[in-house]
């Protein structure tokens, strides 16, 4: 969503929260946590204000963007899907109309699979399974003017991490197993046609 914004209308800087479900590392009940005192906190029952390292890696993907963006998160008492508040100031004025056509025409056609877009009133366990990596909600941003814009995407956060980590051992899988067919060959001093 980002790189669509910033590609057509230009983020000056902006604030990331995401307001993130349960993860496997947080505490089932209140204990000791090494990071810090919020995190040894119980999951289930508690909202809890924490760091996250989504705005800095926006910064690495779309290296334009590198010190525009900062953010936290909010990891909170659901166990799957989460979302993300992003609120911008545009180098470019547009009207929110403007800029959800922008999205909506890049999610259905380059980034179709990846970017998302829903204009229904829909709630994250609507999302769970759906493989995008951002899904612009249309109804759920505002806009204070044409410069200053909230917008807000969902993700499934198990699905995509479950899913991505599936696709990097099958790749692993596969690399060694060329790796051993090379060295195979290599001390038979044959060739091998890649097609």
């Amino acid at each position: 969503m980002c790189y669509v914004i910033h590609d057509r209308f230009g983020i000056v800087e902006g604030l990331m929260t995401t307001v993130h479900s349960i993860t496997a590392t947080q505490k089932t009940v209140d204990g000791p946590s090494s990071k810090d005192w919020r995190g040894g906190r119980a999951a289930g029952f508690n909202i809890i204000p924490s760091s996250t390292g989504a705005a800095k890696a926006v910064g690495k993907v779309l290296p334009a963007l590198n010190g525009k963006l900062t953010g936290m998160a909010f990891r909170i008492p659901t166990v799957d899907v989460s979302v993300v508040d992003l609120t911008v100031r545009l180098e470019k004025a547009a009207s929110y109309e403007q800029i959800k056509s922008a999205i909506k025409e890049e999610s259905e056609g380059k980034l179709k699979g990846i970017l998302g877009y829903v204009d229904e009133d829909l709630v994250s366990s609507d999302f769970v399974g759906d493989s995008r990596s951002s899904i612009f909600d249309a109804r759920a941003g505002i806009a204070l003017n044409n410069n200053f814009v909230k917008f807000v995407s969902w993700y499934d956060n198990e699905w995509a991490t479950g899913k991505f980590s599936f696709f990097l051992r099958m790749y692993d899988n596969m690399l060694s197993g060329y790796c051993e067919v090379i060295e195979k060959s290599r001390k038979k001093n044959t060739s091998i046609a890649i097609h």
